[in-house]
């Protein structure tokens, strides 16, 4: 697992939620700016994210 979803740094929703933006929005960035490659990696991350910290676990 790259992102412990336990950790107390994502106790707070708006981290979680901001950590899944950020990466998401610098692929819009870079796809703009032409960048197809870079953009297919940030918006990969950014939906790792999603899944591993706003998904909930049973």
């Amino acid at each position: 697992m790259l992102v412990d979803p336990r950790h107390p740094f994502f106790r707070r929703l708006w981290v979680r939620v901001l950590c899944v933006l950020l990466p998401l929005a610098w692929a819009g960035v870079e796809l703009a700016a032409g960048s197809p490659l870079w953009a297919l990696l940030f918006a990969a991350a950014g939906l790792y994210l999603a899944v591993t910290l706003l998904v909930p676990r049973r």
